[in-house]
């Protein structure tokens, strides 16, 4: 007797995480980058706030079964968010006076 499955097996729900993996390990090493020394912390922000862009810009590239946990609310909301954040982060890296 064979039994077919229509939700999604694990492996193949694991797999849709790979958006978000991407995002969190920009970000993770970006705060890798920041605690390396005196003046890396502002290269450790552009790397940050470029991984948060790069969020957005999966956010809007993938569809809405492939997005996993890129999705929170509305795609215009969630794209707004990273967008704005990263640009953020990025500028406030390029803009502080450092020592």
């Amino acid at each position: 007797m064979i039994v077919h499955r229509s939700a999604p097996s694990a492996a193949s729900r694991s797999l849709r995480q790979w958006p978000l993996l991407i995002v969190v390990g920009g970000v993770v090493l970006g705060l890798a980058i920041a605690t390396l020394g005196d003046n890396t912390w502002r290269i450790g922000c552009v790397v940050i706030g470029s991984s948060l862009c790069v969020g957005a810009v999966e956010r809007i590239a993938l569809p809405r079964r492939d997005a996993g946990l890129m999705q929170v609310r509305g795609q215009a909301f969630d794209v707004a968010v990273l967008a704005l954040t990263g640009a953020a982060i990025i500028a406030l890296a390029i803009w502080v006076h450092g020592n």
